[in-house]
């Protein structure tokens, strides 16, 4: 059962990040190894070995995501292709443009977007395959003009893939689509095999390997972020529906037992039944053994004294998903400094842009709000400095820049301007 607490006990309990497990970090270092030796004769022994299928080709033929397109419920590839126009607008308003000036005669400064040539996208399979996240990870990638997007998902032990998540690709535009996953996926995408090509970034979800595998490749090539436990916090005050604030919170608590979900409120009151709401929620889940163990190891209440000092706990905990169940939700968004996304209002629940209203559902977790985004155009472009100098701009600038490296006793960096200026 859930705890009720007051601010003035409360402890951020997450302020320091949990450490991977020795055994994980060292199992999949031997995966990256094995691939990097072994190419796809690896790959094909672990795709045995983790996902229970032997396959014969990783890649799957384009006409497969036609089929699947073709084959699945009409009315939900309609409602995909509804939420992809959704996503497609959000994120061409976050499109970049290069600039140049010039702040004398002479000189010529500038920058310039570049897109990354060819990303890899990991996308969860199996049990847990979300349609929705090829489409918050593909659409960003092909707005942003990425030569070749690639996604890479596990197979189920007949070897298929879930035909959303093939639909899915295809509404959203990507190039091509193999079935590998879990830790051995990532290495194959950051380093290459015979028949995987190397990438220059990976993004998507994943379970703790994925995740440490991403962490161990980065470097090698670009990452996303390391997510952790999907999770969410809920400022709300008297005018509150307590049956809208326990399902929300539930909403989370059903992504895997290790989800905090907090609800920060300045009326005990509403603490006392969003707990019994709870309760009587969590009884009618499909999955309500695990949103059990997340509510009761990781949710909790906190009444605070004041809504100041309500946004002053969010802030701290920095949570992926804040909801603001207030009167006049859009009069608090100011006070908001650490957070993912934000909900506003008691019609806005967080599902709304897990797969459909248009922002990015790939949001930073553990705290990580207080330092980084959501994924956007923005993860899938390069930014290039460009600087013209003209001889006269040169001679004018020469004697600063030729002082500055002086002081930094880097004497080649001096002479590199000195013999310009001494030359006719």
């Amino acid at each position: 059962m859930i705890k009720i607490i007051s601010a003035e006990t409360f402890v951020n309990r997450r302020t320091t990040k949990k450490a991977t497990t020795d055994t994980i970090t060292a199992t999949v270092s031997a995966i990256i190894s094995d691939i990097i030796n072994r190419g796809d004769k690896a790959l094909r022994e672990y795709t045995e070995k983790f996902d229970g299928c032997t396959l014969d080709h990783f890649e799957l033929p384009i006409s497969a995501l036609d089929d699947a397109l073709n084959n699945i419920d009409p009315e939900f590839a309609d409602i995909m292709r509804c939420a992809a126009k959704n996503i497609e607008a959000y994120h061409r308003r976050q499109v970049r443009t290069g600039f140049e000036m010039t702040p004398a005669q002479g000189i010529i400064l500038g920058q310039r977007i570049t897109p990354l040539k060819r990303v890899g996208l990991y996308i969860p399979g199996g049990t847990a395959a979300y349609p929705s996240s090829v489409l918050m990870n593909v659409l960003p990638a092909k707005i942003a003009g990425v030569d070749e997007i690639i996604i890479v998902t596990p197979p189920s032990k007949s070897g298929a893939i879930n035909p959303g998540i093939l639909a899915a690709a295809k509404i959203a535009g990507a190039d091509r689509v193999f079935t590998i996953g879990g830790a051995q996926a990532v290495a194959a995408l950051a380093y290459g095999t015979e028949t995987i090509p190397r990438v220059d970034k990976i993004t998507g979800p994943g379970n703790a390997y994925v995740a440490e595998a991403k962490r161990q490749v980065f470097g090698i090539v670009g990452i996303d972020m390391i997510a952790g436990p999907s999770d969410i916090l809920i400022i709300a005050d008297e005018s509150a529906q307590p049956q809208f604030v326990a399902a929300d919170m539930l909403s989370q608590c059903e992504h895997g037992s290790d989800s905090p979900a907090v609800l920060v409120t300045t009326c005990s009151q509403l603490a006392s039944k969003v707990k019994d709401e709870l309760e009587t929620q969590l009884n009618a889940l499909p999955r309500k053994d695990i949103a059990r163990q997340a509510i009761d190891n990781h949710g909790m209440i906190i009444v605070a004294s004041s809504l100041d000092q309500a946004f002053d706990i969010s802030n701290e905990l920095a949570p992926e998903h804040l909801e603001i169940l207030l009167e006049a939700p859009m009069n608090y968004l100011d006070k908001v400094k650490n957070a993912g996304s934000v909900f506003l209002g008691k019609h806005t629940p967080e599902a709304l842009c897990d797969y459909y209203a248009g922002p990015n559902h790939t949001l930073p977790t553990d705290g990580t709000a207080r330092f980084s985004s959501p994924l956007t155009v923005d993860d899938f472009i390069k930014k290039s400095s460009y600087t013209y100098y003209s001889k006269e701009a040169l001679l004018k600038s020469a004697s600063d820049v030729i002082r500055f490296a002086e002081e930094e006793g880097l004497c080649a960096h001096a002479k590199s301007v000195e013999k310009r200026i001494e030359m006719p």
